[in-house]
């Protein structure tokens, strides 16, 4: 066989795993099932490849399908929970924290509830002067700011206790009324992410979104936070795709799913 023919036929597996890869990229969380004639819209592929990899890809577990539609096949959960085991949360979140900071020029940061509390547990500083005072270990109450209200969102029982105590006003802008901040939080949960602003600090923004594990239990909140003289809730609205986007990344590869 000739060299060039050679390089030809090593090459052409790839060429077809690449097209499979964008079949699965496809799809998202909001985005969980889809006809034949919508994975071509979203990945371009002749509709002619799509029948037939998509028909493939059934046969072999990768896509499962009910009536005109596919969705990721359950086998894949399986492979998911083999590559995620003992998977280090934070060498997943540091990445993405930084290609955040990068994009959005502000300080991206990764919360978790440690009891009634929220603390920072990665972040990726702005490289601006202006700056919200943040730092791996800073801990923030929950009652204030993005991060605490998604963290509540997903911890019923966290909720409660924290309702159930006297909230502290950090700023005039601090909600310190239990029902109106269930309310919020109820908001939060429905939107799948949280904007406040001058909360925690009188001039600063912050924006929020959920990350979960496998069991669809929150792991933590991925956010963006900065002044409000560069992030008013026109440019936090403006980010809200690509947080929540972020988040959703993060969550795929740890092999997590978004709670019923």
């Amino acid at each position: 066989m000739p060299e060039s023919n050679q390089k030809s036929s090593k090459r052409q597996p790839l060429l077809v795993l690449g097209k499979i890869t964008e079949i699965l990229d496809s799809f998202s969380f909001s985005r969980p099932t889809m006809t034949l004639g919508q994975i071509q819209h979203v990945t371009g592929i002749p509709m002619s490849t799509v029948q037939r990899l998509a028909g493939n890809m059934t046969d072999q577990g990768l896509l499962d399908r009910v009536g005109d539609e596919f969705r990721i096949g359950i086998r894949m959960a399986y492979w998911a929970a083999t590559a995620t085991k003992d998977l280090d949360v934070l060498s997943v979140v540091q990445p993405v924290l930084n290609e955040l900071r990068d994009t959005t020029g502000e300080t991206t940061a990764f919360f978790r509830s440690e009891r009634d509390l929220r603390v920072c547990v990665a972040i990726a500083e702005t490289r601006h002067a202006l700056r919200r005072e943040m730092y791996v270990g800073k801990i923030a109450p929950l009652t204030a700011g993005s991060a605490g209200r998604i963290l509540l969102a997903y911890d019923p029982p966290l909720l409660d206790r924290i309702n159930a105590q006297p909230i502290e006003a950090m700023t005039d802008a601090t909600v310190t009324d239990p029902t109106v901040l269930r309310r919020l939080v109820e908001m939060a949960r429905g939107d799948g992410y949280a904007i406040t602003i001058g909360e925690r600090d009188s001039a600063g923004s912050g924006l929020s979104a959920p990350v979960f594990d496998s069991a669809a239990d929150i792991v933590g909140a991925l956010t963006i936070s900065g002044p409000t003289l560069r992030m008013p809730m026109e440019q936090c609205v403006t980010w809200v795709e690509l947080l929540v986007s972020s988040a959703e990344r993060i969550t795929r590869t740890l092999g997590g799913r978004l709670p019923q």
